[in-house]
């Protein structure tokens, strides 16, 4: 089986020979070592957009300059209603954000015609081609954007001190601006479930402690429903990227039609442990972001809580390892391998559970 194959079959619920490891695209740089785990297995996972975005009355431009050897990038954003900056910082696979659109009550209504104004429109060649491309060697993903009100907190429209703020001085302005991104992501939906992609990550990033259960139940789990009926009318998957302390929303969670569970980081990273999240979403697969923390072991030490995860997993099917976080430059090379060599000798010493 290919590598792509491995993961669309654990996607499913089912298990091949090993239990499948990914990287995202820009956690991989070429050379001996990467090509050492690909030749062993291991999957790509590459997040393209299937639809592209415009705002065709709105005029957009962008500075970029170099201080103190850091690369900062203004953009701004011409409405009727006033202009719009934001200030971005290059650092690598993401970026420091130092200004976002919102700095004074002013700026709602420019916020809602910049919102208003986007127009959706496929774009579905470039994830073909690179599907083509890789030959099975990688799996393409694709993306919503994310959750309506998740888009405020930390989608760059506010900071979430900002949105916390806001929540409770101008709550109808930032429902106005949910209402808008609400309207927004239902254009979106058919463009995905059409797609090519088998299988899209919808919003994530989700900081249980900022909102809290009711919250999530309300402003979350609708549209969580409403994407996964016309994802799943097409045969199409649908997940959430939840790598955060999941506890005091797992039932929620659990209530919600997603199919598999992306980055979800067990313990000692987060508050809930593998084995508690097997028994909290049974049903759904799990495709895990290895804990952070465990990078900074010895490799036989990685090696060894890889094994103990799957372990606490019990079951192989519809389980999934990834890397879903920046990993120590001096590390990620070795600790990739152990946690490869891990997953490998158990599925030797486990092989009954592989059958």
């Amino acid at each position: 089986m290919t590598p792509r194959a491995r993961v669309e079959r654990a996607l499913s619920g089912g298990h091949s020979a090993t239990v499948p490891f990914t990287l995202y695209e820009c956690f991989l740089a070429p050379g001996a070592a990467e090509r050492e785990m690909r030749n062993r297995g291991l999957c790509i996972v590459n997040r393209l957009p299937v639809f592209q975005t415009h705002r065709p009355n709105v005029r957009t431009t962008q500075h970029t300059w170099w201080e103190h050897g850091r690369k900062l990038t203004r953009t701004s954003h011409e409405t009727p209603h006033g202009t719009l900056t934001s200030v971005l910082e290059d650092a690598g696979f993401t970026s420091w954000r130092h200004e976002l659109l919102l700095k004074r009550p002013e700026d709602y209504a420019a916020i809602r015609f910049f919102l208003r104004d986007e127009v959706y429109t496929p774009d579905y060649a470039g994830f073909v081609r690179a599907e083509e491309d890789a030959d099975g060697d990688s799996i393409c993903r694709a993306n919503f954007g994310l959750e309506p009100l998740q888009e405020l907190i930390s989608g760059g429209i506010m900071t979430m001190e900002r949105f916390c703020e806001e929540w409770m001085e101008r709550r109808d302005e930032v429902l106005a601006l949910y209402a808008l991104l609400v309207a927004n992501r239902r254009k979106i939906y058919p463009l995905v479930a059409e797609s090519p992609a088998g299988h899209a990550n919808y919003g994530g990033n989700v900081t249980p402690e900022i909102i809290g259960p009711k919250v999530f139940e309300e402003y979350y789990l609708p549209h969580y429903y409403e994407a996964a009926e016309v994802m799943h009318r097409h045969g199409k998957l649908i997940g959430c990227h939840f790598d955060a302390n999941n506890r005091i929303i797992a039932s929620a969670i659990a209530s919600t039609p997603l199919d598999y569970i992306e980055a979800f980081t067990p313990a000692p990273d987060t508050d809930m442990t593998l084995a508690e999240a097997r028994a909290s979403w049974p049903g759904k697969v799990l495709w895990i972001n290895f804990p952070s923390s465990l990078h900074l072991r010895s490799d036989d030490r990685v090696e060894q809580a890889t094994v103990n995860l799957l372990e606490e997993a019990g079951s192989v099917e519809g389980l999934l390892f990834g890397i879903t976080e920046n990993m120590p430059l001096d590390r990620w090379q070795n600790s990739c391998r152990a946690i490869m060599a891990g997953l490998d000798r158990h599925a030797q010493e486990h092989a009954w559970r592989y059958q």
